[in-house]
């Protein structure tokens, strides 16, 4: 499944090429809103074509595509042209074994240093919110089961997050996920993607990793930083001026805060993901 705007130059190549490395059940492109001619090349190609009537967003282009597919799993790459087709037989080979691959694209080969340096941080965060090493959190060359992706949808957003939204769904879900090396492209024509327009966006994705995926991993600290300042700072007044200074109490006040929130967080973020699967149990 391919979502892609304003890719007709490079959607045809895309559509052959990756029709000719395997025996696909279907090839999709969800054409989100296209002004050139990105359906009528990606059909003529052989896809099997969907279109919005209107620019939706990369990620509403995705559910999109999930929501039409009739496999069992689904592949999702990029329409821009920096995924290789070539490389989808190893994406896909894994699945069986883990529920979402991910092509974990080497840094050097596809972004400017200003993107693998917020890439950098998205990836070491992650990393640290999950336990576990997340090379390339970023990329949309994936593969995974649809049964799963499905679940998350209600957790999708229309924008450009979604791949980060459902690697780290996947993994706080507990199915098994999979990165599997990759060489990128770089992108063919401009990037859809503004800095001005989209940084805040990187803020607001690092918040919700923060608050949907592991909140306990930072609030802990934090609370903990901010009572041990507190208790140092108050012990040290008392001893030297023979007073709790107000400064103290407030940042005990603040850790106790801090830590409560992150609790009332996590027990929100554990339902987020606990629903779906007791709902499809109790549906076997």
């Amino acid at each position: 499944m391919i979502p892609a705007l304003d890719e007709a130059g490079t959607i045809s190549d895309l559509v052959l090429r990756l029709r000719a490395s395997a025996s696909w059940r279907e090839v999709i492109v969800v054409d989100d809103g296209s002004s050139d001619s990105t359906a009528d090349v990606a059909r003529s190609a052989g896809a099997h074509v969907i279109r919005h009537p209107y620019n939706k967003g990369n990620g509403a282009a995705v559910k999109t595509g999930i929501r039409h597919a009739s496999g069992e799993f689904v592949l999702i790459l990029d329409g821009d042209g920096q995924h290789s087709p070539d490389d989808a037989r190893r994406i896909v080979a894994p699945l069986g074994d883990y529920d979402l691959v991910v092509g974990a694209r080497s840094a050097s080969t596809h972004a400017s240093t200003g993107r693998r340096a917020g890439n950098g941080l998205l990836n070491l965060l992650a990393s640290h919110l999950t336990g576990r090493p997340i090379p390339d959190l970023t990329s949309g060359f994936r593969a995974a089961r649809r049964e799963y992706l499905r679940e998350f949808m209600h957790l999708l957003p229309n924008g450009f997050s979604t791949p980060t939204t459902t690697t780290l769904a996947f993994i706080r879900a507990g199915y098994s996920v999979a990165f599997e090396p990759v060489n990128a492209q770089r992108r063919t024509g401009h990037s859809k993607i503004r800095l001005a327009s989209d940084g805040a966006k990187f803020l607001l994705i690092l918040l919700k990793i923060v608050t949907v995926f592991s909140p306990l991993r930072v609030f802990v600290p934090i609370s903990l930083v901010a009572f041990v300042v507190g208790a140092v700072y108050g012990v040290w007044n008392v001893v030297a001026n023979g007073r709790i200074p107000n400064g103290a109490v407030l940042l005990i006040l603040f850790a106790a805060l801090v830590l409560l929130v992150g609790l009332v967080s996590e027990q929100v973020s554990s339902l987020r993901f606990s629903t779906p699967v007791n709902s499809r149990e109790r549906d076997d």
